[in-house]
């Protein structure tokens, strides 16, 4: 998927494949039942209704499998084999709910018809969007203006993401500063006093704005007129990148775009909701995973000594500290001279059923009780230790500003970045925490539990 929310393209795509999935099953029912046979399926037996039902289980599964991904459309073969594995797994889900409600059953044979032309629609359609979206002259036009160091990474994010439709045309250098050195010559179309021709001459639809410094050299007038017209679309780098990747790029930040792009004031009623919701799904949390959980203290009993739960300290909403509760996944003496040690994935101070717990995430189960009580919400920033907050916000811009949320059991960052130990791993989830504040929601929330279940089951992301 695009960056985040469901952008229009991910939308357009779902309700082709739902067109895909539907032509599927009709024409598994003509080959199987015959013309009439279907007429009588689709008038009498409320086939509809169960079209619908297996449509709803097929796109669920292309979601849990990355399927609106452009990068995986791209892959031709993984495309293949994760579009195979997903109607494979939805037919088999089907099949159960069949074998227990008979009556949710289409018809005899018309399952294996409907899966075997559902995957060659959803595949052909797959490829003819790639090559489509694919081809040089089909696409969003991209004008940057700029030519440092911003607009050449700005280029590279859409290059990367070619598949998604985006071209870019050239750059515009600021009156009299050459290029920077990755920029190829041949890229400069021209200077900002060109700008408007250049914009019309080479139908440009998108111009991205990445000037460091903008005192004599930044073409206002210019691309306010064409902004007022309607003549293209305007968009500063920072918020190009926020859109595409779904991260806030800290090279590209100034705090008065934080200010004016920020989230707005939020209003008591949202803010009550939100909670209720939270604490409602850590309560479901709790007592749904409580044999799990059970199962878990005798094996962490078992397998070392030590205690069961392990409490540590880490930094809250507002800076407030707080104990956060886990299963312990290390010996007791992980941290013996006393100094905090960053956590990895293949952490050699993990016990057997620590490495386990820690990998399926078992180990953060006690923590809906730290959401319960309103210490985490369910999804924001992981909290983190002081000792690291510390060090972190002496190094990196903007750290501190992951406090002005709530931490969460899972966030952002966790679904979209792999397990980090460095400075350097810490200051790249900063950039999809930032995003995740600013555009805090309950519906980006459901899209982060959604996302945290899909990355639980293939073991992806980080904490």
């Amino acid at each position: 998927m695009s960056a985040t929310k469901f952008s229009p393209r991910t939308i357009w795509l779902i309700f082709a494949d739902m067109a895909m999935i539907c032509a599927g099953i009709m024409l598994a029912l003509y080959i199987r039942l015959g013309l009439a046979g279907t007429i009588y399926q689709l008038e009498e037996n409320y086939a509809w209704y169960k079209i619908a039902l297996a449509t709803a289980v097929c796109l669920l599964l292309l979601y849990v499998y990355d399927l609106y991904d452009y990068t995986v459309i791209a892959n031709r073969r993984e495309l293949f084999l994760r579009l195979v594995q997903a109607l494979g797994i939805a037919w088999a889900l089907l099949a159960v709910l069949f074998y227990f409600v008979p009556i949710l059953l289409i018809g005899r044979g018309v399952s294996l018809f409907s899966v075997m032309i559902s995957l060659a629609f959803l595949l052909s359609w797959r490829v003819l969007i790639h090559s489509l979206t694919g081809h040089p002259n089909i696409g969003e036009k991209i004008l940057i203006v700029g030519s440092g160091k911003e607009a050449h990474e700005t280029a590279q994010i859409a290059d990367d993401r070619r598949d998604a439709g985006y071209r870019i045309i050239g750059f515009v250098t600021e009156n009299g500063h050459p290029p920077y050195d990755a920029i190829r010559k041949e890229s400069v179309l021209g200077t900002t006093c060109e700008l408007e021709d250049i914009i019309k001459q080479k139908g440009i639809n998108r111009v991205v704005t990445a000037v460091k410094e903008r005192r004599g050299t930044f073409p206002t007038e210019t691309l306010l007129k064409m902004s007022l017209a309607g003549d293209v679309s305007i968009e500063e780098c920072t918020s190009f990148f926020e859109r595409v990747t779904g991260q806030v790029q800290l090279n590209m930040l100034r705090p008065s775009w934080l200010i004016f792009a920020g989230p707005g004031r939020e209003t008591r009623l949202k803010y009550v909701v939100r909670e209720a919701v939270h604490r409602t799904l850590a309560l479901i949390g709790l007592v749904m995973s409580l044999p799990i959980a059970i199962l878990t203290a005798i094996l962490v009993k078992i397998d070392s000594r030590g205690p069961v739960f392990y409490r540590q300290t880490r930094v809250g909403k507002n800076g407030r500290e707080f104990d956060v509760i886990k299963f312990r996944s290390m010996k007791v003496d992980a941290e013996k001279e006393g100094t905090p040690i960053w956590a990895k994935s293949d952490d050699d101070r993990a016990t057997r059923v620590g490495r386990i717990i820690r990998k399926i995430r078992v180990d953060e189960i006690p923590q809906f009780w730290n959401i319960i009580k309103g210490e985490m919400s369910f999804v924001g920033p992981r909290p983190e230790r002081p000792h690291f907050v510390e060090q972190l916000a002496g190094e990196i811009p903007f750290y501190e500003h992951r406090h002005l949320v709530a931490p969460g059991l899972t966030g952002w960052a966790q679904t979209k970045y792999p397990y980090g130990a460095s400075v350097e791993d810490a200051r790249r989830k900063l950039q999809y925490d930032l995003y995740y504040i600013k555009n805090q929601s309950l519906g980006l929330d459901m899209i982060i539990v959604f996302d945290t279940i899909k990355t639980v089951l293939f073991g992806r992301g980080g904490r």
